[in-house]
């Protein structure tokens, strides 16, 4: 049984433009995924982490897949790790994460894996490039883009990169 689930994509070391476009393609390799959607990438601020990092560029995406939670978590993982992801300081600079939000209508809290992602619903730069990519989205019956407007790091969200990179 297929399920649509939510992925949220972020980096800001590297060239993360690029970084983000392939992660998305590489999202797509594996048999049993399906990208279905995407954001635009937006601009934003570090949130929770050191302070003295770059700027971070995010994204969302919808997928549709039969992988079940924790086999498209070490998919994500894996995706992670072509980027040369390394988990050194939480909330620090990176290459490359990619987080599921949503996963159909799955509620779980497992210590590997808490869906929804538990702090979705307060992040802007996850919720912004979301309400653009599906402005009906919900996360546990609430508009996403309401979520957006009154998230704590709204005033983080700088821009919005075009398709043509400016």
């Amino acid at each position: 049984m297929s399920v649509d689930a939510v992925l949220a994509l972020g980096s800001n070391q590297g060239e993360s433009r690029r970084i983000l476009a392939e992660a998305v393609g590489r999202l797509g390799e594996h048999p049993r995924v399906s990208v279905t959607a995407r954001s635009p990438v937006v601009i934003t601020a570090p949130v929770g982490g050191p302070v003295d990092q770059p700027d971070f560029l995010n994204m969302v995406v919808g997928v549709r897949t039969d992988l079940r939670p924790f086999a498209l978590l070490r998919w994500c993982q894996e995706i992670e790790h072509r980027f040369h992801r390394v988990r050194t300081v939480r909330w620090g600079p990176r290459t490359l994460d990619v987080d599921i939000i949503s996963y159909g209508g799955l509620h779980m809290d497992e210590p590997e894996l808490v869906l929804p992602h538990p702090r979705a619903g307060q992040r802007a730069f996850v919720l912004a490039p979301w309400a653009r990519m599906d402005p009906d989205a919900q996360l546990d019956g609430i508009r996403v883009a309401a979520l957006a407007e009154r998230a704590p790091d709204a005033d983080g969200v700088r821009g919005w990169l075009t398709e043509d990179g400016s």
